[in-house]
């Protein structure tokens, strides 16, 4: 069973984000880069499969500049196989990065495609839903528990009231969750084995889609300062703040 991880470039989730001094986005230079953690997760996910002896490759894919190589080779030195990245300079829409993986789907035909859930730069939380919507296979999403049973997939996820699980028929598309698993760190030879490995450069343009954004960032800014709180005396003092400056309460 071959398996394909997207994967996602960005700011390591220890650094402090900084905006660029005329609020247009991000200050990015000279900031350490990572795969985004849900995507780790989602790479940890798909070479247990292949450890376990369900799955027989795993492919890692992603979607950018050539810096997202440096990704790419990470995931490939977890385990991942073969990578595959989409070479572009735009900064891409959430319906333009599921096109794209498409038509990945399309010539890789995966039984199983693994992402994260979110991005931890723009949270959207869109791109595994909308690959399945243009696939049209099967999807479940925040994933706690994956397991793979002849031509189905278990996915248990986490809703509102508590857990439910689901069966899809493969091929499908899970999103993971935190509670997936935990992810492995990449031991110094199979660092260097990583850089043996195939990594295939294609680029957005051959895939014959119209990557022309659908949003536009106005303006970034970071979020307000937290005010210091204060020492109340007494529950009426409290609740007379709570009502009359807070105005939470009525």
């Amino acid at each position: 069973m071959k398996v394909l991880v997207p994967i996602k470039r960005v700011i390591d989730f220890n650094v402090k984000v900084r905006v660029k001094s005329d609020n247009s986005n991000v200050d990015l230079a000279n900031v350490k880069m990572a795969i985004n953690p849900f995507c780790e997760i989602a790479v940890e996910e798909a070479i247990r499969l292949k450890e376990a002896g369900i799955a027989t490759e795993v492919i890692a894919v992603s979607i950018g500049t050539k810096a997202c190589q440096e990704q790419l080779r990470t995931a490939l030195a977890l385990g991942a196989d073969r990578a595959i990245q989409i070479q572009t300079d735009l900064e891409l829409d959430s319906i333009n990065i599921a096109k794209l993986l498409q038509k990945v789907v399309e010539e890789e035909q995966p039984k199983l495609v693994i992402l994260g859930k979110q991005a931890i730069d723009s949270d959207n939380n869109q791109t595994g839903q909308m690959l399945a919507a243009l696939t049209n296979m099967p999807q479940g999403t925040f994933a706690s528990i994956v397991k793979v049973d002849g031509d189905k997939v278990n996915v248990t996820r986490e809703v509102d009231g508590g857990l439910q699980t689901v069966a899809l028929s493969l091929p499908a598309i899970v999103t993971t969750d935190l509670r997936l698993n935990e992810p492995r760190y990449a031991s110094l030879p199979n660092i260097m084995k990583a850089k043996r490995k195939p990594l295939d450069v294609k680029n957005a343009e051959d895939f014959g889609i119209d990557l022309t954004p659908r949003t536009k960032t106005l303006k970034v800014t970071p979020p307000a300062e937290r005010k210091a709180g204060i020492i109340v005396e007494s529950i009426d003092e409290l609740v007379e703040k709570l009502k009359n400056e807070a105005k939470v309460i009525s």
